[in-house]
């Protein structure tokens, strides 16, 4: 290590994403279901919370609040990696849920310029999702 790299501030890591939900069971059963996600313990033993782990990244806090409907922009959205995007892509059709590629077309995936394939759907909440098959290549 040099004298530059000692000077050098810490980045600060994710700790946790938090979602507002309106239904905190339907939104557990859902990420656990379709992303498979685990449950982890979380501190607050309200009922109100539910958290889950996404690995080294942090961890995914589900917040129980009143029944608001808000619109949500796809730009504002969690990303997750599988994979298989085919095989998503079946569990997504087999749940009924609808999905579409970036610019709207609906059961199409997206093509990025660099090769990862990816899909777009929203939650119960009408938070954007975006699941894709990056696999760091």
């Amino acid at each position: 290590m040099n004298a530059q790299e000692k000077n050098q501030p810490v980045s600060a890591r994710l700790n946790h994403i938090a979602v507002y939900v309106s239904d905190l069971e339907k939104s557990e059963k859902f990420y656990h279901t379709l992303l498979n996600l685990v449950k982890i313990d979380e501190p607050f033993k309200d009922g109100r919370h539910v958290w889950f782990t996404l690995g080294p990244a942090g961890a995914l806090h589900l917040i129980q609040g009143p029944n608001a409907k808000a619109t949500h922009d796809k730009n504002e959205h969690l990303c997750f990696s599988v994979p298989n995007i085919d095989n998503f892509i079946a569990v997504l059709n087999k749940q009924k849920i609808e999905f579409l590629n970036w610019p709207g077309t609906e059961k199409a995936p997206t093509i990025r310029v660099d090769g990862v394939k990816q899909v777009y759907f929203q939650d119960p909440d009408g938070h954007w999702l975006e699941v894709n098959d990056d696999q760091g290549k």
